[in-house]
């Protein structure tokens, strides 16, 4: 009777994360085009539905809701219907779809599509090759085979993302990364800009002119066609007219050279706009969350080459370690255990909020959801950390973590030179005359 009222709580979630994912799919990512392929649409919100439900047991775990067997019979249940979607729909559809569009392969559009997806089998299988991520007995038709496939690609693509966001969120946020943009400066690259459309009009013009010119002559009637009559039209003008096609090179340069310089007026004015923005009381806010996450991101990107140098993966989730070495600093009577436990489950509840969005916001889908699993256990304390280790089976969990610390350091310093160079860049384009 239990695990009937726990499955019927958690179906009762998935149509409702099932709901969700429907309206989403309608009403934002797709509400300006007219979606008519509905297995797309079922296919996310199944994913989504499913992912989702995996986030909701981690919370369930931490507050122990539900009975235990029961939490593992849905983990077991989740897991196995999200890599089916992930390693088998998900790319035999994208694979279908590809071959459909192709007029030459439409009669046999079912076979080219299996001959795809095992080429896609093939490539992820070998994915799994140069990395130490099973334990050897695991067989070849083993769950575990196929999540620590999903999960070197989702912790790739969560350490990029990760790198990147910790690095471009202080840049964005802090207005000490402002330029200094005054009235002048865009008013010069307005007025450059308003010469060179003067100069394209002006040019346009005289073709025009030409053209009736020539057409008047009947020169245009006259004219030999095909490729040599195309090479003499571009070496030879006649008496009196000019030469369209070099015209035609100067306007099409000047066009160019307008897109570049409206581009640059609306940085200014959006970089105007952050200043104005910069000097309001949420301004001022968000000013001081980027000299926080500017802490956040020099911490992040020591303690990942900490842990990369000296080969090391933590044992305490990281709560519970801090407020240990709070609480033995400020030498305060204190339960740990207790305040970790409530603690860790706010934390992993900001995670699960930031990870739905950040799958709402790059669409990697499940991949994003299976590695946040495997990268959440961490923060959890270890009396939590039981089924879901069981669930996931014998992973080398200690290699994710430093894989991500690898990617995460590559692209944190990838983005730091890019930001730097984009930052230095950007004064002496804008001086430019």
């Amino acid at each position: 009777m239990s695990f009937l009222i726990d499955s019927s709580i958690m179906i009762t979630s998935q149509i409702l994360f099932f709901g969700f994912g429907w309206l989403f799919f309608m009403r934002q990512l797709f509400k300006d085009y007219e979606v008519r392929q509905y297995v797309v649409q079922v296919i996310f919100s199944v994913t989504f539905a499913f992912s989702c439900t995996m986030f909701e047991l981690i919370i369930f775990e931490i507050l122990g809701v539900l009975n235990s067997s029961s939490r593992y019979f849905h983990w077991k249940m989740n897991l196995c219907v999200i890599l089916l979607i992930l390693v088998f729909m998900v790319p035999f559809y994208i694979g279908y779809f590809i071959v459909s569009n192709i007029r030459l392969l439409h009669k046999q559009r079912l076979l080219f599509s299996c001959l795809l997806w095992l080429t896609f089998m093939y490539f992820f299988w070998k994915l799994g090759d140069p990395f130490p991520i099973l334990s050897p007995k695991h067989g070849i038709l083993s769950i575990e085979q196929l999540i620590s496939r999903v999960g070197v690609i989702g912790v790739t693509l969560m350490a990029l993302l990760s790198g990147f966001g910790a690095v471009n969120c202080p840049y964005t946020y802090m207005s000490y990364f402002l330029r200094n943009v005054t009235d002048t400066d865009i008013l010069a690259l307005e007025r450059r800009l308003l010469q060179t459309m003067d100069m394209i009009i002006s040019k346009k013009k005289r073709m025009a002119m030409t053209r009736r010119t020539m057409f008047q002559k009947g020169e245009v009637h006259n004219r030999p066609s095909g490729f040599w009559g195309m090479i003499k039209s571009v070496t030879t003008s006649a008496p009196g007219s000019e030469n369209l096609t070099l015209i035609q090179q100067e306007v099409d340069a000047l066009e160019e050279l307008s897109r570049q310089l409206f581009l640059e007026t609306a940085d200014l004015y959006a970089t105007k706009e952050r200043i104005e923005y910069s000097k309001t009381f949420k301004g001022k806010y968000f000013n001081f969350l980027g000299y926080f996450f500017s802490i956040y991101c020099v911490w992040k990107i020591f303690m990942a080459t900490i842990n990369i140098v000296f080969d090391r993966v933590g044992k305490t989730d990281p709560v519970t370690r801090g407020i240990e070495i709070t609480v033995n600093y400020l030498g305060i009577q204190f339960d740990v255990k207790f305040w970790s436990q409530h603690i860790s489950f706010i934390l992993v509840g900001i995670i699960i909020v930031t990870s739905i969005r950040g799958l709402l916001i790059t669409l990697t889908k499940g991949m994003y959801f299976v590695s946040s699993v495997l990268l959440i256990r961490m923060s959890m304390p270890l009396e939590y950390r039981t089924i879901i280790t069981e669930v996931l089976g014998e992973l080398q969990f200690n290699f994710y973590h430093r894989w991500f610390d690898v990617i995460f350091l590559v692209s944190a310093l990838s983005s730091i030179l890019f930001l730097y160079l984009a930052h230095k860049q950007a004064p002496e384009k804008h001086m430019a005359p």
